[in-house]
């Protein structure tokens, strides 16, 4: 076979449904829609809402960071909707991975998969670290304080070894993860509910301290400012993708995938907009240059009882965040694995929790490292930008699987083909445009690294590779 055969070679949507089917490489089927709904708005609301939402708004767009929470959720809400039909036709672990893979072939899908192990690997350390902040305050609240060699990553100028918090939650996180998917999803659900009282008492108690004067001027850094802070708070999006990773283990996923999916962008969307409205009337703009600016607004004005309960509820938010992208990563793995395409222990299946353990705890580890070692500052503004690339092939891939197999049974069909696809691509690139030009050569050297080890492993083992090699003998 050629290298070109190789390279373009495609899975059918009818082999990786076959797969689903067989015994020892298949995942419990126990989720609903109300469990995807709530791994969504676990996964999106956490660091976004709690974090980026201050420093968005004090050094990029101000008071017009309303405008650059909307033009990130139009992204995301176009790129959602061609999530939502790939994962009610082709319900199967994996992602945009999968769906690349049926859209455009072999390595396109290796390396989207490999942008993804990217995206959700940094973003596990970096939340694990931020946990790990918010942990450590809310301890020296009670007086508290771990040694300073425990406190953070390695950093001999401030004498620092290891961040032992986020060591910890991530040890934790990985045994609840392996306990079984509805074990998972129950506890992901408490807590979500939690925060999501603990944002209503912030919008109920915030609104009566709004000062409309606050929000002028405007947009004090002009629409350059909300671009570059759409870019930055897309960051608060991230992780309605990582629902699709769960459609193997949807009882309904043609029906329940594409309502958790919309409905947990939708819910999130509404209330990062209320969220910002209220923080920017309470407080000056340029106050807001803080770690924690909707505890921050709340003791601005004098509403310490009700910052205490923030500063709980976004512990409870991030710990959330952390399990549902730890999750999407060992699902990455797995369906990756089962392709051959990494090896064969990722796809091992525990026969009695039917849980990818091997692959949970390999994730585990190299995000332990991660976010225990190593200073993550530079390496975050990656996932940006390999979500944004994901979203791009997937909305491309909608467009191409409409074309080549248009006689797949599709339970939910996004509107307006291909203007939707098209807007989501154009939203996506206008906010890769805006990302800092050393993101843009990291991510590139990232993918370049990924090309390597397909060649060097991936194409190899492939599955599909032994299939043909067989056929030819």
């Amino acid at each position: 076979m050629s290298w070109k055969n190789q390279l373009l070679r495609k899975k059918s949507v009818a082999q990786m449904l076959e797969q689903v089917d067989k015994n020892e490489s298949s995942l419990k089927k126990s989720l609903g829609a109300f469990d995807l709904t709530m791994l969504g708005i676990g996964a999106i609301m956490g660091t976004g809402i709690f974090v980026l939402t201050g420093v968005a708004a004090a050094l990029h767009a101000g008071p017009a960071l309303v405008l650059s929470f909307v033009i990130a959720a139009l992204a995301c809400v176009f790129a959602a909707l061609c999530y939502a039909e790939f994962a009610s036709t082709v319900p199967v672990s994996g992602s945009a991975y999968t769906y690349s893979y049926a859209a455009f072939g072999e390595f396109v899908a290796w390396m989207i998969g490999w942008d993804l192990i990217l995206e959700y690997g940094v973003a596990c350390a970096a939340v694990a670290s931020g946990w790990s902040g918010y942990a450590q305050g809310l301890l020296a609240g009670f007086n508290i304080h771990l040694p300073n060699a425990l406190t953070s990553a390695f950093d001999a100028s401030k004498g620092t070894i290891i961040d032992l918090p986020a060591v910890l939650i991530i040890i934790i996180i990985t045994a609840l993860l392996m306990m079984g998917t509805r074990e998972s999803a129950s506890l992901n659900t408490i807590m979500v509910l939690i925060k999501i009282a603990v944002v209503a008492l912030f919008l109920v108690v915030g609104v009566m301290y709004v000062k409309p004067e606050n929000w002028s001027p405007f947009m004090p850094f002009g629409f350059a400012g909300v671009a570059t802070g759409a870019a930055t708070v897309f960051f608060a999006f991230i992780g309605f993708d990582a629902v699709s990773s769960a459609a193997e283990e949807v009882r309904n996923p043609q029906r329940d995938m594409p309502i958790g999916i919309i409905s947990s962008l939708l819910v999130c969307t509404i209330l990062y907009i209320a969220v910002s409205l209220t923080l920017t009337g309470i407080v000056p703009y340029k106050l807001l240059n803080v770690k924690n600016p909707v505890a921050f607004a709340l003791t601005y004005v004098n509403q310490d009882w009700v910052a205490g309960f923030i500063s709980l509820g976004a512990i409870v938010g991030i710990t959330t965040v952390l399990l549902v992208m730890m999750y999407g990563q060992a699902r990455m793995f797995f369906a990756m694995s089962r392709d051959g395409l990494l090896p064969e222990l990722f796809s091992h299946v525990h026969p009695r929790t039917q849980v990818p353990q091997k692959s949970t705890l390999v994730v585990a580890v190299l995000v332990a490292t991660f976010g225990g070692l190593l200073p993550l500052s530079s390496l975050a503004q990656l996932t940006n930008i390999g979500t944004l690339f994901a979203f791009i092939l997937v909305s491309i891939g909608l467009v191409v699987l409409r074309r080549t197999h248009p006689q797949l049974p599709r339970a939910f069909r996004v509107p307006f083909v291909p203007l939707v696809p098209l807007l989501a691509v154009l939203f996506c690139g206008y906010l890769v445009f805006n990302l800092p030009t050393l993101t843009k050569l990291g991510f590139l050297g990232w993918l370049s690294v990924g090309a390597i080890v397909y060649f060097l492993y991936g194409r190899k083992h492939s599955r599909l590779a032994k299939k043909d090699d067989s056929s030819q003998t």
